[in-house]
């Protein structure tokens, strides 16, 4: 994530349209059998899954308008990876993607409509989102050894972490260096049409 260019906070929503609501596999649909192939499964599902990748850069802007706001967007992390564990440790219920699809309409709603929105609010909406997203990146680990499970987990939750808190960080650099950019409610904006293509997508088949 750079934060010297205005455009570079948005770029995934260039290629959304490009890439499937469900691409969520970074070992070609196999399970990682080592601690490095987990690391790198962790590291790359939630960049592949452009969904999941742009539901959480947009988490980091919104956050970055709210008190508290890295904690906020890291309570998304923790929601997804106690989600992922649970499923890969044989929790199991029947979810539609369309939930990952609504979530990035809800959050492209909010951003549009509220510049800024309460702490509470924020925290319920990424702790859920953080379920959702965790059960479905879930799906490409499930059954694997503990060792490589384990590495999973860690790379999940870094790299979430850092794309939410780079665009929490790159948010503050642009309000204060371009104060009459509206990066918010662009971001809403491209939120709103991504998820509204996905929805699209799943529907349509």
């Amino acid at each position: 994530m750079r934060q010297r260019s205005i455009p570079a906070i948005f770029a995934p929503a260039a290629v959304a349209a490009a890439a499937p609501a469900h691409a969520h596999h970074a070992m070609d649909y196999q399970l990682p059998a080592t601690l490095l192939e987990g690391l790198l499964s962790g590291l790359g599902h939630p960049i592949i899954g452009i969904d999941h990748f742009l539901f959480i850069i947009g988490a980091g802007i919104v956050a970055a308008h709210v008190a508290r706001g890295p904690l906020l967007a890291l309570l998304f992390v923790a929601g997804s990876i106690l989600a992922a564990a649970a499923r890969a440790g044989g929790l199991a219920w029947d979810m539609s993607e369309l939930w990952i699809a609504g979530s990035l309409i809800g959050l492209g709603a909010l951003a549009l409509t509220l510049p800024r929105p309460a702490p509470l609010l924020i925290a319920v909406l990424y702790a859920g989102a953080g379920v959702l997203h965790g059960y479905a990146l879930a799906a490409a680990i499930v059954g694997a050894e503990p060792t490589p499970l384990s590495a999973y987990f860690v790379g999940l939750a870094l790299i979430q972490s850092a794309i939410a808190l780079g665009a929490w960080a790159a948010t503050r650099w642009l309000d204060v260096r371009h104060p009459a950019f509206p990066v918010q409610r662009v971001a809403g904006a491209a939120l709103g049409i991504a998820g509204l293509y996905f929805t699209g997508a799943i529907v349509l088949g």
